[in-house]
């Protein structure tokens, strides 16, 4: 991302933010509370880039270690970007 110095990487779809990076195990994804809410997800207790993040957000921080966990993400984008 211009200005940065510090490896974040940012997705966006026609020019609007859908989802960044904190570091190579971890994502957060611009969805809104309610499909949040939907789809079951929770945060991040132990979050340490977003540890007071409010409950109500509609950014959610997702770890992923496993391919059937890039392919949940892969999910969650689809829907991230269709509600843009």
């Amino acid at each position: 991302m211009p200005g940065r110095q510090d490896g974040f990487a940012a997705l966006s779809y026609r020019g609007k933010a859908v989802a960044h990076f904190h570091n190579d195990k971890e994502i957060d994804i611009r969805l809104t509370h309610l499909v949040i809410e939907r789809e079951g997800l929770n945060h991040l207790k132990d979050s340490t880039v977003h540890p007071s993040r409010q409950k109500r957000s509609q950014w959610i921080e997702i770890r992923f270690a496993t391919a059937k966990e890039v392919d949940e993400i892969v999910r969650l984008m689809r829907i991230a970007i269709a509600q843009l």
